[in-house]
């Protein structure tokens, strides 16, 4: 399904930077209005001003997307600051990584709980309030490459991507009736901050620091790799794209078809050994159509 973006409302979270500012930037050229949400307020007032200068009508309000209660006390704030939400951007993510045994309980516990948990209360908290107002909606939920496929070392990062990737998937089927849109964002190297995401940890999981990304062997490396990434603003404009014409899977760097391909094609070859397992010939044949359950109404 797609939505008409001209006069309707966007909360982004992680919109300070980065993704965040770019996709704000995008609807801003499409005539919306924007609420900004994120943990840095520093980095808040500065994309503000950015936003204004673009004549972009915004807002911002602090969100910490770990907890619940900040996202709908968020929520309201847009609410009360715009009258309704249409788009729900849930951006805002974090990266650690490393060798087995290396990453800590606490970041193991970060990661999940911003790029994992953070997704399912904005999915949660905004459903019902894009559904209330009767207008149509779409969530563009931001994964990764690293939903699609698992390098080795990026464990926490990938688990996380792709979780968002079922998800969202699941939450499409579930919303579809009601006109609401799910979109999940896959890019790769993106000229953002996501190698520095320590620098805003929260101090319930130990504070700012200087942390392993995993998304490369080094921290040099992961710095030339996300700096050496695609503009943020084209995957803004990618993003538009996909709200308009209703897109699930939203791609920006298309020579990665290739190792998606490789990963579908071992899974497949799975499939192959399975077809020709003894200890699972003696089970009766099974038509999948009676496998896959409806979406809930």
């Amino acid at each position: 399904m797609s939505l008409d973006l001209k006069g309707k409302v966007a909360f982004i979270t992680g919109g300070a930077s980065g993704l965040g500012l770019s996709m704000a930037r995008a609807f801003g050229k499409e005539g919306m209005k924007v609420m900004l949400a994120d943990i840095d307020e520093k980095a808040m007032a500065s994309a503000k001003a950015d936003l204004e200068a673009r004549q972009v009508p915004v807002s911002t309000v602090f969100c910490d997307v770990t907890d619940r209660s900040s996202v709908k006390s968020a929520a309201l704030q847009t609410i009360a600051d715009f009258g309704k939400i249409h788009v729900v951007c849930n951006n805002a993510g974090v990266a650690v990584g490393g060798p087995i045994g290396t990453v800590r309980e606490r970041d193991w516990d970060w990661i999940i709980d911003v790029n994992l948990k953070g997704v399912v209360y904005g999915v949660e908290t905004f459903a019902p309030l894009i559904r209330s107002h009767g207008e149509g909606g779409h969530f563009v939920n931001t994964a990764s490459m690293a939903g699609m496929a698992s390098p080795p070392g990026m464990e926490p990062y990938t688990a996380t991507k792709f979780a968002v990737v079922a998800m969202s998937e699941g939450w499409a089927g579930q919303l579809a009736p009601l006109g609401i849109g799910v979109s999940v964002l896959c890019p790769g190297y993106v000229r953002t901050l996501i190698h520095e995401s320590g620098r805003n940890r929260q101090a319930a999981y130990g504070g700012a620091a200087d942390l392993d990304s995993g998304v490369a062997a080094t921290r040099e490396q992961a710095a030339a790799a996300v700096l050496g990434g695609i503009d943020p603003d084209v995957v803004g404009a990618r993003v538009v794209e996909c709200i308009k014409a209703g897109e699930l899977y939203v791609f920006t760097h298309r020579e990665m078809r290739a190792f998606v391909e490789m990963r579908f094609q071992a899974i497949m070859h799975g499939f192959d050994h399975a077809d020709q397992s003894v200890a699972l010939s003696v089970l009766p044949k099974v038509d999948p159509v009676t496998l896959m359950p409806s979406a809930p109404q």
